[in-house]
């Protein structure tokens, strides 16, 4: 994975994309973001990202179905994904169809913690 990968959030809501973005500034990597699956699809296959932080629930393509082709393509299948989502049983362990994510943050999230968790697993990927 190249040094420059950026990381992509993959959000509907506008305002969860904006404090997730803000929040893995301090990282210093660039940051892309993209309001459905689609959207973030085409980014990925472009631009490789080190990290995709996900919705769950999305319009036009879910996270399930857009981890399920991420995960499926040879271009992209060692992204880690990271999902978000304000559904309690993704919190409480109940991760069917998303077996293939990194990690778990459950909406509304604190900004420190986020970019915490984020941080920690980018320290994983890139020293693997």
């Amino acid at each position: 994975m190249p040094a420059d990968s950026p990381i992509l959030i993959v959000d509907d809501e506008p305002h969860i994309r904006r404090v997730a973005e803000l929040s893995m500034r301090p990282l210093g990597l660039r940051v892309l973001t993209a309001t459905d699956g689609r959207e973030a699809l085409d980014i990925a296959r472009r631009e490789r990202p080190c990290i995709i932080l996900l919705d769950h629930i999305m319009p036009v393509m879910d996270g399930k179905e857009t981890l399920r082709e991420l995960k499926s393509s040879p271009d992209t299948q060692d992204i880690p994904v990271v999902i978000f989502s304000a559904r309690g049983q993704l919190a409480r362990g109940q991760h069917h169809g998303f077996e293939d994510a990194s990690l778990f943050i459950t909406k509304p999230f604190s900004p420190s913690q986020l970019r915490k968790d984020i941080q920690r697993l980018l320290g994983l990927v890139l020293s693997a």
